[in-house]
Order: C-alpha cells, then sequence, then structure tokens
C-alpha cells in the first residue's frame, strides 16, 4: 500500500499489499503478464525492456512482499526468484569474491550447505558454526558475509539476529538472514539489523504446495543492485504465473501462518506427554530451549514441529499411520506433512527424526490422528 501509513494490522496488510489502486471496472489484482519483449521505442530505458528483466506481474508481488517485510519503507527493494534456493544462491554468489571469508550455520538447510563446495571452487574460504547459542559469534572475524537462518531448518534452533548483526558489522561483514520458517509475519530480519532477509516462497508465504518461488528484501540499493544483476544473468527469475499465484496467496497469508502457530503449538503441546518422542522442539513452547531469544524477536512461531521417535522402522510406522498428514517434504503447506528426515542425508538428525509441518486443519482432527498413528506405531513392536 505505496504512500499508506504502516500502522494496518497483518491481515489488512497481507489483503492488501502490492494491489494497484482501485479502478473503474480493473481487477484488483492485474492478471499475470506474459511477455519476453516490450515496445521499446527509442532508448533502452524504461521501467519494461526486456523479460527476463522485468516484468509487471514481478512490481505488484515484488512491492507487497516489500510491504509485509518493511511496512511503510520506500527504500526497501525486493527482488522475485524462481526458487528459494535461487534467492539464496544469488546473495552468496554476488556478495562474496574469491579471497574472502563466508560463514554459513552447520545445521541450515542442507541444500544451502551444498553451495560450500561451489564457493570453495572460486576461492571462498567456508566457515561452519552452530546456530544454538549464537554460535557463530566466535567464528566472525575476518568475515565478508554471516549467514542466519533463524529458526533453523530442520532442527528449530533459533538465534539472536540483532546480536549477531551489531557483531558482525562491527567486524566488517554484512548478514544475510534465512527468513523462510517465520515469514514476514513472524519476524522481519531488517527492522532486526540484517543487510538482506530472504526465503524461499515456495513454503508457508504462499503456503499451498504448487508453486516454487524465492526473494530477496534489502535496504540497500548498492546490495539491491549486485543482486539484480545477478538474477538477469543467470535468468533465475520467477514465471509470471507463479508470481500472479503467489500474490493471490499473500492475502490469506496472515490468517493461515495463525492458524498454523496455533495448531503447531497444540501438537507440540500433545507430544509433551508421550514416551517415545524425545528432542520435542517448537519455538513456542514455553519449555523449548531457544523460547527466550524466538520470544524476543519473533511475532509468531511458525507451523513446524520436530521430534525424534526410537529408530527408523518406528518412525516408518508413525507416518504410514497417519491420515490427516501426508508423507512429504517441504513445509508451510496449508495440509499437515511430515517426514523422516534422514531419508535425504546431509542433515545431522538421527534416524527416527521427524519433521512436522502443521497446516490449517482443526487442531482436534490434527492432535487426534497423530497421536492414533503414535499408538498404532508403538502397537506395532514385536508383531
Amino acid at each position: 500500500m505505496p504512500g499508506e501509513p504502516s500502522g494496518y494490522g497483518d491481515s489488512t496488510r497481507s489483503v492488501h499489499a502490492g494491489r494497484p489502486p482501485a479502478a473503474a471496472y480493473q481487477p484488483s489484482l492485474p492478471g499475470p503478464v506474459f511477455v519476453s519483449h516490450y515496445h521499446l521505442p527509442g532508448e533502452a530505458a524504461g521501467p519494461y525492456r526486456y523479460g527476463r528483466d522485468e516484468n509487471p506481474t514481478w512490481t505488484h508481488l515484488e512491492r507487497a512482499i516489500g510491504e509485509l517485510e518493511a511496512p511503510g519503507d520506500p527504500d526497501v527493494t525486493v527482488l522475485a526468484f524462481a526458487s528459494g534456493m535461487a534467492a539464496v544462491a544469488a546473495v552468496l554468489l554476488s556478495q562474496v569474491r574469491a579471497g574472502q571469508i563466508v560463514l554459513l550455520p552447520s545445521d541450515s538447510y542442507q541444500t544451502t550447505r551444498s553451495l560450500r563446495e561451489r564457493l570453495e571452487s572460486y576461492g571462498v574460504e567456508v566457515r561452519l558454526a552452530p546456530t544454538a547459542g549464537d554460535g557463530q559469534l566466535a567464528a566472525l572475524e575476518g568475515a565478508r558475509l554471516v549467514w542466519l537462518e533463524t529458526p533453523s531448518n530442520p532442527g528449530l534452533d533459533v538465534c539472536d539476529i540483532r546480536r549477531l548483526a551489531d557483531a558482525a558489522h562491527a567486524a566488517g561483514a554484512l548478514v544475510a538472514v534465512d527468513n523462510t520458517l517465520a515469514t514476514p509475519l513472524g519476524q522481519r530480519p531488517l527492522d532486526l539489523g540484517a543487510d538482506f532477509s530472504l526465503a524461499s516462497g515456495t513454503k508457508a508465504l504462499t503456503g499451498h504446495g504448487d508453486l516454487l518461488l524465492g526473494y530477496v528484501a534489502t535496504r540497500d540499493a548498492t546490495l539491491a543492485a549486485g543482486v539484480r544483476t545477478w538474477r538477469k544473468t543467470v535468468g533465475a527469475i520467477p514465471g509470471p504465473m507463479e508470481a500472479w499465484l503467489a500474490h493471490r496467496s499473500l492475502a490469506t497469508l496472515a490468517l493461515r501462518v495463525d492458524r498454523q502457530a496455533a495448531n503447531a503449538l497444540a501438537l507440540a503441546e500433545a507430544l509433551l506427554a508421550r514416551p517415545e518422542v524425545v528432542d520435542l522442539r517448537h519455538p513456542g513452547l514455553p519449555s523449548d530451549a531457544a523460547h527466550p531469544v524466538a520470544a524476543a524477536q519473533m511475532r509468531r512461531f511458525g507451523s513446524v514441529v520436530s521430534f525424534t521417535l526410537p529408530d527408523q522402522a518406528h518412525a516408518e510406522r508413525f507416518l504410514s499411520a497417519l491420515r490427516v498428514t501426508t508423507e512429504a517434504t517441504s513445509f508451510g503447506s496449508v495440509q499437515c506433512t511430515a517426514e523422516r528426515r534422514a531419508r535425504w542425508g546431509g542433515d545431522a538428525v538421527p534416524p527416527g527424526f521427524i519433521r512436522f509441518s502443521v497446516g490449517v486443519e482443526d487442531a482436534d482432527d490434527i492432535v487426534a490422528d497423530v497421536l492414533r498413528a503414535l499408538d498404532e506405531a508403538a502397537g506395532a513392536v514385536g508383531v
């Protein structure tokens, strides 16, 4: 809502963000623009020049995300990408040069960590340190870019963004925060001192499990220009239909994340009483080790609950017994999904580790389904 005050509530802002002013006989959200080139008379100047550079459908979406990431701030720039990893790669590979140092969380999303080999092949030193306990503080010296992921995926550890950003800036480093799990309605990294806030829009931001998308947000025009050039030169652009679907989905973002956060907490509380469930994590649980830091910087605690069952076979019995929940990767969908995360490799989790993404179904139905599946999984032992 350009030019409007920033005091709207989250649902109001989610519904109206990025939409053009009302015009007679025009849709409130213009349809997707499918275009490879524009009529461009004279010099190569103007808001839309070529389909790999700009698209009106991206513009509406990018403005909408900007209004969620930094309400009322005209200086924020958002760039949409074809996927979350396209956004991750754009920041890492556009901001770091040979001889410089990148500090990554050792427990971040495994595909982010998989860029280590590529970065090192370009002469970049990559350090790893844990999210929990602000473990990256001890490894900041000399870094060009510090990467934070909070809550982390899949372990759900939390770090203090403000504390780490202040320390990183004092050491001369840039700070990027992967905000995928929290969404802009859960926390606003730019307001906590980060130089970049980025996310996979594939997950909770769009929330329907039907598209791939990513974005990068920053208040620094020079940093934005570097990321924009990277997007243009590698062609990591979103399709107009995906961008339009993403914008349409933002209208229900506040409704979805509120329901998911409440449902996730209800499930986590129910799992506290199960003796076979260990290492239960959800940042909204008062008993969770991450809760004090999460409560200080997050407004919503997300849809993901993680826990560990006794072994792989037990976990697979549990997943097979679920009826409301689909066994699938990813998270943040309106539908409950769960998976045994160790099946992919790459994460330091036990064989029985479950990442459970809570949907918007009725909480009583979700909890009942999980408890029944746990009972079936336990009852099958020895059969």
